[in-house]
């Protein structure tokens, strides 16, 4: 199934396997088509269909929230110069606190969610990003619990 401009859309049925993949991405095809009552080929073409289409771009790991429950998380808003939002896409490619990055509208131009052990090891990781050629200024709000986690 392709949009107007010949892009593939995703069905309901590769809707499923979308949702099943997010549930976990080392899920075998055999075990994929078990739960969707379909042949282990009908999966694994619709699979290749969708990364060829750049519906799926990548498989990763998440980590179990037990896993980093004993650390801190920090929303860091960031306010960048003009025209920075490259470099510093890439320089917080590279730090392993950072857990994800958005860009947003309103008066922040990113937010970044970072996981660190400590205290100290947060305010330094906040220091760095601050500290990052573009970055005009940072405002964070650590995590205290979380209510909702849908």
């Amino acid at each position: 199934m392709t949009d107007l401009i010949g892009r593939t859309q995703a069905d309901g049925t590769d809707r499923q396997i979308l949702a099943l993949l997010r549930e976990n991405a080392r899920a075998s095809t055999a075990e994929l088509a078990r739960r969707l009552g379909l042949s282990r080929t009908t999966i694994q073409s619709r699979i290749e269909r969708l990364e060829r289409a750049g519906i799926i771009v990548g498989y990763t790991v998440r980590i179990a929230e037990e896993h980093e429950r004993g650390q801190l998380k920090a929303y860091i808003m960031v306010t960048l110069q003009p025209k920075q939002s490259g470099s510093i896409e890439a320089a917080l490619r590279k730090m392993p606190e950072v857990r994800s990055l958005h860009a947003v509208s309103g008066p922040f131009d990113l937010v970044v969610v970072a996981v660190a052990p400590s205290v100290d090891e947060m305010n330094a990781t906040i220091d760095r990003i601050g500290a990052l050629t573009g970055v005009e200024r940072t405002t964070s709000a650590v995590v205290l619990s979380t209510r909702i986690d849908r």
